[in-house]
């Protein structure tokens, strides 16, 4: 891992932790035990950082999805990987997911930022597309944008009822379920 998605794992956490004011070059340095001055040296300013750390989410969710689309022959294959991916999600990648949120808001008054996580939209919208077309889904690309604003809403939805607790995995698999013959896919 380089120095730079070091910096832009530890900004997540800052975001997950302590929201858009908690994070600030110092506060990364300290939290990385750098020494004060590195994140600024990688990363000049506020937006920099913030560009930073939407792409280094977009590239922690292309993992997970390269990850599950390897095991994908059909449909079935398809719901249960949604579930377990929104299970890991509100689980062991809820930081991550709490991190977006706070540049998701951040990002609807800094339209270069907005962008960076539009650009990492659209990387994961194709993935999904070419996960649902392997999957005999008719009409992927349609669709792909579908899935992932339904799954978002999931999430954020399991997010803020649940607060500070994590999420019990067994009930998403029929929430799943239902969600993907909502968007057609059943």
């Amino acid at each position: 891992m380089s120095r730079r998605q070091e910096i832009a794992d530890v900004a997540i956490g800052l975001l997950a932790a302590q929201g858009m004011r908690g994070l600030t070059h110092r506060a990364v340095d300290r939290a990385a035990g750098l020494p004060e001055g590195s994140t600024s040296y990688y990363f000049r300013t506020r937006q920099a950082l913030l560009r930073a750390t939407a792409e280094r989410l977009a590239d922690h969710t292309a993992a997970e999805l390269t990850a599950v689309e390897s095991s994908l022959t059909n449909r079935d294959d398809l719901v249960e990987a949604a579930a377990e991916l929104v299970g890991q999600w509100l689980t062991t990648g809820r930081e991550r997911q709490l991190a977006r949120y706070e540049l998701s808001l951040e990002a609807t008054r800094r339209p270069e930022l907005r962008e960076a996580l539009l650009a990492g939209r659209a990387r994961l919208r194709d993935m999904a597309a070419r996960m649902l077309d392997g999957s005999g889904v008719p009409d992927a690309d349609r669709l792909a944008g579908d899935l992932i604003a339904y799954a978002d809403g999931l999430v954020l939805d399991h997010l803020l009822r649940q607060g500070d607790q994590p999420a019990e995995g067994p009930d998403l698999l029929p929430r799943i379920r239902t969600l993907l013959a909502a968007a057609g896919l059943s």
